[in-house]
């Protein structure tokens, strides 16, 4: 319960809520984007949409990042298919959760479109929104709606993390007699 990924389309604020999830809970966060080789950001610098061969290793590089990390971490990933999510999946020893940070497109296009510096264009966003499969049935994890300003995103985000903890220490008070599990 400590590996949290803030999947999504592009724009969607996972760097934005990552960092601001890493200050309330103590927690490292990793910029998903910073993992992917030079040769996916020049691709998609293009315009081009990465494909299955080009996120693959992307992902699995995603998934040695979270298991390499001592104690609680975030980190922003796309994870738009399942079979994306579990490669990260593969990496771990233990169970990952996913925030889907999620919004109409119309809303996803218009920040994209405002944010300068980034190498991926809002053209590209068609494509994600073709790859995107919402989480399914069977995996860890919450829709977060990001249409709402972020304060309410961040309290989505916060209260399923709290929840999650009030859970494990409820689990780990029973086990040991009584003594309060900590993240």
């Amino acid at each position: 319960m400590r590996c949290f990924v803030l999947m999504g389309v592009s724009g969607c604020g996972k760097t934005t809520v990552g960092e601001a999830l890493s200050k309330t809970f103590g927690m490292t966060f990793i910029d998903g984007d910073a993992l992917h080789p030079q040769t996916n950001i020049e691709k998609m610098s293009r315009g081009q949409p990465l494909d299955d061969a080009d996120r693959a290793p992307w992902l699995v590089e995603v998934g040695r990042r979270l298991a390499a990390v001592e104690g609680p971490v975030v980190i922003g990933c796309s994870a738009l298919k399942l079979a994306y999510r579990d490669l990260i999946r593969a990496q771990l020893t233990e169970s990952v959760h996913f925030l889907h940070l999620d919004a109409p497109k119309e809303v996803l296009v218009a920040r994209v479109a405002h944010r300068p510096g980034h190498f991926m264009p809002a053209s590209l966003l068609d494509s994600q929104f073709a790859d995107l499969a919402p989480l399914a049935d069977q995996e860890q994890g919450r829709r977060i709606d990001i249409s709402l300003p972020l304060e309410n995103v961040l309290a989505q985000c916060e209260t399923y993390i709290g929840d999650l903890h009030a859970k494990a220490d409820r689990v780990a008070a029973g086990a040991a007699g009584g003594l309060s599990y900590q993240f």
